[in-house]
């Protein structure tokens, strides 16, 4: 839904005060100014300006000292064209943010979490420009109880919420269980349905050759067998999607902008080749296949003998290490006459990444069916698999179901088939620099995003971003901007990020100097690669905003504790 600047911002003083009046006592005083930022690398002219630069700091928050400075913030963005989220916005008119909510934004009893704090959480992101939010929608509480019967009590409130405050929604279709990777702060396993049949054929969670059993996610090996109760995983996903369309009509291609489709573990499209539950896996190890359930088997043994070599169908790889192995620890992955560059493996690696494109496809067939003409975009999340980049094998990425070496590009192929459903390639680890990561594992995501860019580039789909780990300091901010310009090469013209996902609404967002520094970048992000006012000056702005609306981002820390 295109969506004017204007607009965001000429309804942004009345919303952010009337947050602050509800929340706030008479007698609260303004936290102390925050400090000033350091010089960037673009530099400018100090100019005084109407509003901004040489306001006297008031004594304390007043309705009309909130909305002056929302409209002095605003001013600047007054001319910037309309966008559509999905990417369909004026090149060059910059790149909308949104954050990321909670995990454990609805509660196991389907009802919202930490209520005032959300609130009050969503007046502060709008007041800061913010576009909106993402938020998943996890199957395992909606459909928890029974195949077929939907409570979207806690969603309900939770969407209103962000209509009120004027908030754009990216809702995740959270088909994985949370708890056991990166960052997942609660557990929420998947429908107790689900893990009964589970239960009764183990074979329905995906397994390495040790088999050991990940229960994150179905195995998409049983994609289109009826195994869940008589529907098919894919039948239940796509049930799934046409009751949250249903129950959100009226939200669809205006609150809710974007639905993004989870295809596995961390709703990622992926294989579950490193879990960090129990120890499993450490950074930076190579991983493991996850190929041997039943269902895999089967269907590596029809490849096998379709290509006129039986002999290879019996089983995976059995000589790739283990989850904490380096490429150079095995026969399969090392660089010399390695299984991965020999005939062998290429069979291999292109069937076990082929059904993961396979699996993709199918959901996103329905997806599109189901949202066709509401208005809203598909999305779907690549994961940021940059250790040991630099090898030639890339194991970690073929493990994942990324067949990406030095000699094959595994990431145009995904954005291919991306395109081909007009969905947003999502792609995280924007914000990390080469030089920040271990360097004896090869750990390369600058070239790795760059790849990906010049991928999605070529796929002519659109290309969003997400940050892959919390970061508060300008350093990694100052690498989203400049990643989400996808200054490539010399042909990317006014090409930039449809759209960036900030990790992660919590208390740490919102103390004095990290809420000073975030402000000033969704600002930066907003003005886009063709800004008229440098950073200082933003910087300036973005300040003097800050610290008016300091006591209702202090109330949202505080309840968010």
């Amino acid at each position: 839904m295109a969506l004017s600047m204007t607009n965001q911002m000429g309804s942004l003083a009345g919303a952010a005060a009337a947050a602050m009046d509800s929340s706030l006592n008479t007698g609260d005083s303004p936290a102390a100014l925050v400090l000033k930022s350091p010089a960037m690398s673009m530099k400018c002219k100090a100019v005084k300006t109407d509003g901004v630069e040489g306001l006297s700091p008031p004594t304390s928050p007043c309705r009309s000292d909130l909305s002056a400075a929302c409209k002095a913030f605003a001013t600047d963005v007054a001319e910037e064209k309309e966008y559509d989220v999905g990417g369909k916005k004026g090149e060059g008119s910059g790149v909308p943010v949104f954050v990321m909510m909670p995990l454990d934004s609805v509660s196991a009893g389907n009802t919202v979490n930490r209520r005032k704090a959300m609130n009050a959480a969503m007046a502060a992101l709008k007041s800061a420009g913010v576009e909106g939010v993402m938020m998943d929608v996890w199957w395992g509480l909606v459909e928890r109880e029974k195949p077929g019967e939907y409570n979207w009590g806690g969603y309900v409130e939770l969407m209103e919420m962000a209509k009120k405050h004027g908030l754009k929604v990216q809702a995740v279709m959270s088909f994985h269980q949370c708890g056991g990777n990166v960052g997942d702060s609660c557990n929420i396993p998947l429908p107790k349905w689900v893990v009964e049949e589970i239960n009764n054929d183990h074979d329905l969670a995906y397994t390495d050759q040790w088999g050991r059993r990940n229960y994150e996610y179905v195995s998409l090996g049983c994609d289109t067998l009826p195994v869940l109760k008589g529907r098919t995983p894919v039948q239940c996903y796509a049930d799934f999607m046409r009751a949250f369309r249903d129950t959100f009509k009226d939200l669809l291609g205006d609150t809710i902008v974007e639905i993004q489709v989870g295809m596995g573990p961390a709703g990622e499209l992926r294989y579950p080749s490193y879990p960090e539950q129990n120890g499993t896996w450490k950074f930076p190890g190579i991983g493991a296949f996850q190929c041997f359930d039943k269902y895999m088997l089967k269907s590596l043994k029809a490849a096998a003998e379709a290509q006129g070599k039986p002999e290879w169908g019996s089983t995976g790889p059995t000589d790739a290490g283990n989850y904490n192995n380096w490429p150079e620890d095995t026969q399969f992955f090392r660089k010399e006459g390695g299984g991965w560059d020999g005939p062998y493996g290429e069979f291999f690696l292109t069937w076990y990444s082929q059904m993961l494109l396979d699996h993709g496809d199918r959901i996103l067939t329905s997806a599109k069916s189901i949202f066709d003409n509401t208005g809203v975009k598909i999305s779907v999340k690549i994961a940021g698999i940059h250790w040991h980049y630099g090898s030639r094998s890339h194991a970690p990425e073929l493990t994942a179901g990324y067949y990406n070496t030095r000699f094959r590009d595994g990431y145009l192929p995904i954005a291919q088939m991306l395109a081909r459903h007009g969905a947003i390639f999502n792609f995280t680890c924007i914000e990390m620099r080469d030089h920040e990561q271990p360097q004896n594992a090869l750990c390369a995501p600058e070239k790795l995003v760059k790849q990906v860019a010049l991928a999605t580039q070529k796929a002519q789909v659109a290309l969003a971003g997400e940050n892959a780990l919390p970061r508060y300091d300008e350093y990694a901010h100052e690498q989203i901007i400049r990643a989400s310009e996808l200054n490539v090469d010399g042909e990317s013209g006014d090409r930039e990020m449809c759209a960036f996902t900030y990790l992660r609404m919590n208390p740490h967002l919102f103390e004095a100097d990290n809420w000073r520094k975030f402000v000033a970048f969704v600002k930066k992000m907003k003005e886009g690669k063709r800004a008229k006012k440098c950073w200082e000056e933003m910087e300036r702005e973005a300040e003097h905003f800050v610290h008016i609306t300091q006591p209702l981002v202090q109330e949202a820390a505080v309840l968010m504790h």
